[in-house]
């Protein structure tokens, strides 16, 4: 063969995130008796919890590797290179900088913000939401005997924005102590921009009230968007950015800590000192040697994962519009979950969970678990192999082109299938 033939039959690179991962495992998103008990189906493409099918970068390996094969456990702690990496992380990635001592750690995000509420309130104060939203933010409010105020997103020509004028009325005349925000916004997949931080914290500071920034998302960020961390604003001393964990970024969901910034210095105090006192101010050596792996050695993972999942995101988006007109898709410019919106099809909430569950067997994330009026909604986690996610859409038009089939329901009129 010539050499320009050759140059005509080049081999195709299959990413390292093309890979179908099929070993034993207990992950929560398959496991039967979840599965079973949240949708009633054990044979579905679990595409629910938010976490990835893609295996940990290299370095993170073998940082683990190397702590296994050692076979000595001793008391240990590290955790200033760990604050450390993150910083330097934050600089090199969001031109953030950051005070090493204003980190507090935790042993998760959402213990974090659950000691933060606790601190910041009292029992029957108020704490805002920007609702749809991350549904354990519910728990861990109403969970502290404090009152969730939603401060329901809008949509403005096709995109979410915050809707300011409803959130400084209800900080003008409710008993709001904090505000508990998402950024990059999960589900809906907004970066939020500086102008509306800039907005936001100017509120907050008027009214007095202390904005809790869980930035979890804060790596997985596409083209066209900017993350903009809550203590990267003037005037935003007073916040608290939950720099979350490596969690999300580079799929250490069950091994990593979480980490709290707190520029004030009172309030760092007072936080680290209760922090302190129920001793979940550290973590294992295998989480803390991890996080520096992850964040001095998988930049140019982090990098092919976000090519990976913007390529994602296109094709999903594409076939969405081609395929798929009955479904409106909110395309993110953050995070790795899609929000799906139904209501096009004009089908009960119970005809929905079977068309999906049942026909096209996927397991997705219920509307109502962010917002209970958003019954007719659902979220995809979609950090799965592209054939995967391909194979799910595909699933998904088949089972809207054949329309709901009714006879789960005995109740459902032979001639009207959306009475069922």
């Amino acid at each position: 063969m010539s050499g320009t033939n050759k140059k005509q039959f080049k081999e195709i690179k299959m990413s390292q995130f093309d890979t179908i991962h099929t070993v034993e495992h207990n992950f929560a998103k398959s496991n039967p008796s979840y599965l079973k008990g949240m949708f009633g189906a054990t044979d579905v493409m679990p595409l629910w919890i938010a976490d990835m099918d893609f295996e940990i970068a290299k370095p993170i390996q073998e940082a683990l590797q190397k702590l296994v094969t050692r076979n000595m456990y001793a008391y240990e702690f590290n955790t200033e290179a760990v604050f450390k990496a993150i910083s330097d992380w934050n600089l090199k990635r969001h031109q953030l900088k950051l005070n090493l001592k204003s980190f507090v750690q935790v042993s998760g995000v959402l213990t974090g913000i659950g000691v933060l509420i606790r601190e910041l309130s009292e029992k029957g104060d108020s704490i805002m939401v920007q609702t749809p939203v991350y549904h354990q933010f519910f728990k861990v409010i109403e969970s502290a005997d404090r009152k969730v105020v939603p401060n329901k997103l809008k949509v403005v020509e096709g995109q979410y924005q915050m809707d300011f004028e409803d959130m400084e009325r209800k900080l003008k005349t409710l008993n709001i102590k904090a505000i508990l925000l998402c950024n990059p916004h999960n589900p809906v997949g907004r970066v939020w921009t500086k102008e509306e931080l800039q907005k936001l914290v100017e509120l907050a500071n008027k009214y007095n009230v202390t904005i809790i920034s869980d930035e979890i998302h804060s790596d997985i960020v596409y083209s066209g968007a900017e993350f903009n961390s809550i203590v990267s604003l003037n005037t935003s001393e007073n916040h608290i950015a939950v720099l979350g964990s490596p969690a999300k970024t580079f799929g250490m969901q069950s091994i990593s800590n979480g980490y709290l910034y707190i520029p004030n210095e009172n309030t760092f105090k007072q936080v680290k000192d209760t922090i302190g006192s129920l001793y979940l101010d550290h973590g294992s050596i295998h989480s803390a040697n991890a996080t520096i792996a992850a964040y001095t050695k998988g930049e140019e993972w982090l990098d092919d994962l976000l090519t990976y999942l913007e390529k994602t995101m296109n094709w999903i988006e594409s076939f969405v519009q081609n395929e798929l007109p009955e479904v409106t898709l909110y395309k993110p410019e953050g995070t790795y979950q899609v929000w799906l919106d139904f209501s096009k099809l004009n089908i009960s909430d119970a005809a929905l969970k079977h068309l999906v569950v049942n026909q096209a067997k996927l397991a997705l994330t219920p509307g109502d678990w962010f917002e209970n009026s958003h019954t007719q909604f659902m979220r995809m986690n979609v950090a799965s192999p592209l054939s995967k996610i391909q194979q799910a859409f595909l699933q998904l038009k088949k089972a809207v082109d054949q329309g709901v089939d009714c006879s789960f329901n005995e109740a459902a009129s032979a001639t009207d299938c959306c009475s069922c």
